[in-house]
């Protein structure tokens, strides 16, 4: 099998909580499981693919019998609630008429986009999307992530690199990287940069170190499936 576990996956209900926390019965559950899905591309579309650019990194919904509850996590809160939280307004509103549910938003501010995976392949995709060079992108950003004090990253980047006839993949590891140990947190993140010449897909792993005993979460909640099972080492 090698290494293809989603290093997310392989930890969910273990080290990991559920991004989306809610409980319907079986008839109910497809529509709402669509509903989530709608939910995440509108935001993903509104908010990292139309400038200015948000920095979205991840979604998570939590549902109540009343309430849609939508939390954000971006490194540029100021662009995603606007001026006077008119832009947070505005979004309350579409995903209201969307879902035709009572919606909140919430917003968590990355303290720090270099330790967050989806932030840092997003950012080589943009690059590599202005024809930067792929070798000294890939380098330069595994180096600033080790500098915030991560353990270990890769940064893979494959397709028509520098626009060469035939694809390839190409890699940068610097640090451990231990992706088979539970108790390991590995932050991953996945983007496509679209260039003239085709897609060129972006995968990053950050080690941040072992999951502590009582470590405590900003996303933890007591939403259902909101409490990974085990935090600390037996």
């Amino acid at each position: 099998m090698g290494q293809k576990s989603h290093p997310f996956g392989f930890r969910l209900g273990i080290t990991e909580t559920h991004r989306s926390r809610w409980y319907a019965p079986k008839a109910l559950y497809g529509e709402l499981l669509v509903e989530d899905e709608k939910i995440r591309r509108y935001l993903d579309h509104r908010l990292n693919r139309t400038p200015p650019n948000a920095a979205v990194s991840d979604i998570h919904i939590e549902r109540t019998r009343e309430e849609l509850k939508i939390i954000v996590r971006t490194a540029r809160p100021g662009l995603v609630i606007g001026p006077k939280g008119a832009e947070v307004d505005r979004m309350t509103e579409e995903l209201r008429y969307m879902t035709g549910r009572k919606v909140s938003i919430s917003i968590l501010e990355i303290k720090n986009p270099d330790m967050d995976a989806q932030l840092v392949a997003d950012g080589v995709a943009e690059q590599l999307k202005r024809r930067m060079g792929f070798r000294r992108v890939v380098k330069m950003r595994g180096e600033n992530v080790m500098q915030q004090g991560a353990k270990g990253v890769r940064i893979q980047v494959k397709g028509r690199l520098g626009g060469a006839e035939m694809s390839r993949s190409m890699d940068v590891r610097l640090g451990a990287l231990p992706l088979s140990t539970l108790q390991a947190e590995i932050d991953y993140g996945f983007s496509e940069s679209r260039t003239t010449y085709g897609i060129i897909g972006v995968k990053c792993w950050i080690y941040k170190g072992l999951y502590s005993e009582g470590q405590e979460d900003e996303r933890q909640t007591d939403a259902a499936g909101g409490q990974a099972r085990a935090r600390g080492r037996r």
